[in-house]
């Protein structure tokens, strides 16, 4: 058969080659080209990618889990299914060579290219070479005569001088450049404990996409590519095709609740594939969002994902929960493969889950990756005692105990031999176990006889979930308010009296001493805390675990403040460091003689408390709702020489124009502006730092785009006479070695684009809450940053703690009362969470009213 194929491939993990590989599956698909994608390996996110940018489902082409046999048949399913493609885009793996340990290289991009007969081209990391790349280029191409070397694409060139020396280098080897990347052209997903983080969760994923095949065309020779896969020669072979059930004709048709949605994106294309060929309908459920298995469920599903990363969604789901644990509990064969795994676990770092399997997992220090080789130790689920089949674990948590009695296999090879791993139980007391838990990813096509026995039990179930299907589901939060709130699911986190929980003020209460810290609890969904990560980024703790050995020294501040001073382009007399914006706040108060202070709210209750704390109790200017809370100048007295005001106004996410701000400028006044969440908007567009900051002081805080709540930093930007003003009531060394040191790494390019780029996801992380929330009926205020306030009627905020999820009060700033909540922007899957439970709050409101 005539099939048109590439490899990518590069000469060692790290060079680019993902985003090289994606970016030409986008610009080809674009381009009008039908591409069919493909990954060497087990990886599962790569192929979420590859169908982002194809429109088609990502395949894996992998050796030791489908077999050399199957690889020709599963390359050529790929590009005839669901239409005949026009060329296939095989992305490799690791280096060239690099496969299995031990094993010469079985399962590597080589292999995979021998046994497809593919031309191959290298993605090339120049960064830090230059002829040495040429070097490498020949060994790659001699290495091993069965493998084609086609063309190169250099990626990470520093200058245009740089990249034609490399060019000229390999060319002469007779090797064609099919493109050069600029160190800063790459587009790429970001990473975390498992690796990319995976598309389907990533809204910004589509938008960054298209900036990719726009770049990938400019930059790439599409044309170079599409005739070196037109040259690779026919293949003999057969498409796969999945196994069928003898008496396929004769059976109705069993649905199968298949896992989906954010926290469980890791299946294999061909098992579904091979699920519809036995007779069995798979339905995508969510276990974030649905509320209850699909309706005629008759066999569940549950493959890999992040449930760790989404475990306070799926813990607050709770009827979906109990409608897991007593569908599997009553006997439904079940599969959960490694996050399906820790789905069913009691809990996941704390947050309770199905309770099916009697284990607890936990985040471990240490990453499992592995290929290997299992058996069945007695009868399971999925295959007879004495089974073997090849897998791979991918994970980083642990579960106590490690397995269970009855086993679901035995592991041999790196390190494994004969260790017990999973779970096989029988729950119902059939006879025959109904449950499948374990750690370990097969592929069924590789192992037909594993989807062929789960759907024997399928089919053979007398179970089936009689679920009315208009009911549970939450696919819409619309839809959601008209649900019946029935089912806790016993796992699930009981409500606390935690500080902050309690609808009524304790008389004894400081209002404006209130913080949303308070409102937190381990057990809680934190929605209150307006800190955008869970932990500084790897390269920032790294710095700061590098400065640890600079504590015996006293702070020096001065490379900080060089440092904030370039980064705003302002002198450095006009900047001084300060142990986060909290610390600024009480040294404008000690400083401040004002005669007639305003304060305008809501905005942070800090700076008026550290007013009142120094005996300077300040007039109030309260903004109105109804206005949108948009400042009017002329509310400001004209005679005030002191005017606090937010920008973007926490908690209302307001953002006031630089030009309505310019307008509060008087002589003998001084203009606070705390600027605590400006580095949530994109350009800093109305930031009055500038160059003139006669009459302004503006405050930064560090703490909430970098996750460093609990270091405190901060500084304030102002005219040399204000700055030193305030210097001298600050303490000596307050600000600690490892604060000026992240001033520092935080103020250069890379971390400003960083910075920049984490707003355009805020922007778009919010964009669906905001929409979330008028689908429920409700209107939010129109926020610019990273929260949203919105009225949503008294009690609602307790009724949510109740139901795992902490809101910050909002009766706690001035001019707000106890039906305001303020919501922190999340990821949309923790979102989506809590829109399902406040649609379910709110409908018990209106039903009670």
């Amino acid at each position: 058969m005539r099939l048109p194929r590439v490899v990518i491939a590069a000469a060692a993990s790290g060079q680019g080659k993902t985003t090289v590989a994606v970016g030409v599956m986008a610009a080809l698909t674009r381009a009008g080209h039908v591409v069919a994608g493909a990954k060497v390996g087990p990886d599962f996110i790569d192929p979420g990618y590859h169908e982002l940018a194809t429109g088609r489902p990502g395949r894996n082409l992998d050796p030791w889990l489908q077999g050399e046999s199957r690889i020709l048949p599963l390359l050529a399913h790929g590009a005839a299914t669901p239409d005949p493609a026009d060329l296939t885009v095989v992305e490799g793996v690791m280096g060239l060579f690099d496969g299995r340990l031990g094993t010469d290289g079985w399962a590597s991009t080589a292999h995979v290219a021998t046994l497809t007969r593919s031309p191959v081209v290298v993605v090339i990391d120049i960064s830090s070479a230059s002829r040495t790349v040429a070097a490498t280029v020949h060994g790659l191409r001699t290495f091993d005569p069965d493998v084609r070397v086609a063309g190169v694409i250099l990626n990470k060139a520093g200058s245009t001088r740089h990249a034609d020396e490399v060019r000229r280098s390999v060319e002469q080897l007779g090797v064609p450049v099919l493109g050069v990347l600029p160190r800063d052209a790459g587009v790429s997903a970001p990473s975390r404990h498992l690796g990319l983080v995976p598309a389907a969760e990533r809204p910004e994923a589509a938008a960054a996409l298209d900036r990719l095949a726009e770049q990938t065309a400019e930059l790439i020779d599409l044309d170079a590519i599409v005739e070196i896969a037109s040259a690779a020669p026919d293949l003999d072979t057969l498409p796969w095709s999945p196994v069928t059930l003898p008496d396929r004709a004769r059976m109705p048709s069993r649905r199968v609740a298949v896992a989906g949605g954010r926290a469980f994106t890791f299946r294999y294309a061909e098992t579904e594939e091979q699920l519809r060929a036995l007779g069995l309908e798979p339905v995508v459920f969510d276990p974030a969002l649905d509320t209850a298995l699909p309706a005629g469920t008759a066999g569940i599903y549950l493959g890999g994902g992040f449930p760790e990363v989404h475990a306070g969604a799926l813990s607050t789901n709770r009827r979906l929960l109990a409608d897991v644990r007593d569908a599997v509990l009553s006997g439904v064969p079940t599969v959960a493969e490694c996050a399906g795994l820790l789905y069913l676990c009691e809990a996941v770092d704390g947050h309770g889950l199905v309770g099916a399997v009697p284990a607890r997992a936990a985040m471990h220090p240490r990453l499992t990756l592995r290929y290997v080789t299992a058996t069945a130790p007695e009868d399971t689920l999925l295959a007879p005692a004495g089974a073997e089949v090849r897998g791979h674990e991918f994970h980083r948590t642990r579960t106590t105990p490690g397995h269970g009695e009855r086993a679901a296999w035995r592991l041999h090879g790196s390190a494994a031999d004969g260790s017990p791993e999973g779970w096989s139980l029988d729950p119902a007391g059939t006879g025959s176990p109904t449950v499948h838990a374990s750690y370990l990813h097969t592929h069924w096509a590789g192992h037909p006889e594993l989807g062929l026995r789960f759907a024997e039990a399928v089919h053979a179930s007398p179970h089936e979930r009689s679920v009315d299907p208009g009911a549970p589901g939450v696919r819409s939060v619309v839809d959601a308010r008209s649900t019946n709130e029935s089912g806790t699911g016993g796992n699930a986190p009981a409500a606390t009296n935690h500080p902050g929980s309690g609808n009524a003020h304790d008389p004894g209460e400081d209002l404006l001493e209130h913080h949303g810290d308070l409102e937190t609890d381990p057990h809680l969904v934190d929605l209150a805390v307006n800190v955008r990560l869970a932990a500084p980024p790897p390269w920032l703790a790294n710095r700061l675990r590098e400065h640890i050995g600079d504590l015996a020294a006293y702070p020096d501040v001065r490379g900080a403040t060089r440092a904030l001073a370039r980064r705003h382009g302002v002198g450095e007399d006009t900047v001084l460091p300060t142990s986060g914006a909290a610390e600024a706040f009480v040294l404008l108060a000690r400083m401040t003689d004002a005669r007639r202070p305003v304060v305008v709210h809501p905005q942070f209750t800090e700076p008026e408390a550290a007013l009142r704390r120094a005996g300077v109790v300040p007039e109030r200017v309260v903004l109105d709702a109804a206005d949108g809370f948009r400042l009017e100048p002329g509310r400001v007295p004209d005679d005030a020489d002191l005017v606090v005001i937010g920008n973007p106004t926490n908690p209302t996410g307001v953002l006031h124009p630089r030009s309505v701000l310019e307008s509060l400028r008087r002589p003998g006044r001084l203009l606070v502006v705390d600027e605590a969440f400006m580095d949530t908007i994109t350009g800093e567009r109305d930031s009055l730092i500038s160059p003139d900051m006669d009459g302004v002081l503006v405050l930064r805080s560090l703490t909430k785009t970098w996750g460093l709540a609990g270091l405190r930093a901060g500084y304030a930007v102002g005219s040399p006479a204000v700055v030193g003003a305030l210097a001298r009531q600050q303490p000596h060394w307050s600000v600690s070695s490892l604060a000026a040191s992240v001033m520092e790494a935080t103020s250069t390019p890379a971390a400003v684009a960083e910075a920049e780029a984490a707003t355009r996801e805020t922007d778009l992380w919010r964009n669906h809450l905001v929409a979330g929330l008028r689908a429920l009926g409700l209107s939010p205020i129109a926020s610019q940053t990273s929260f949203v306030l919105v009225t949503v009627g008294a009690g609602v905020r307790e009724r949510m703690r109740e139901r795992g999820y902490a809101l910050r009060r909002g009766d706690t700033f001035p001019g707000l009362g106890p039906e305001w909540v303020r919501i922190a922007v999340r990821d949309p899957q923790t979102i989506d969470g809590m829109l399902r439970e406040l649609a379910t709050v709110l409908t018990t409101q209106e039903r009670i009213a």
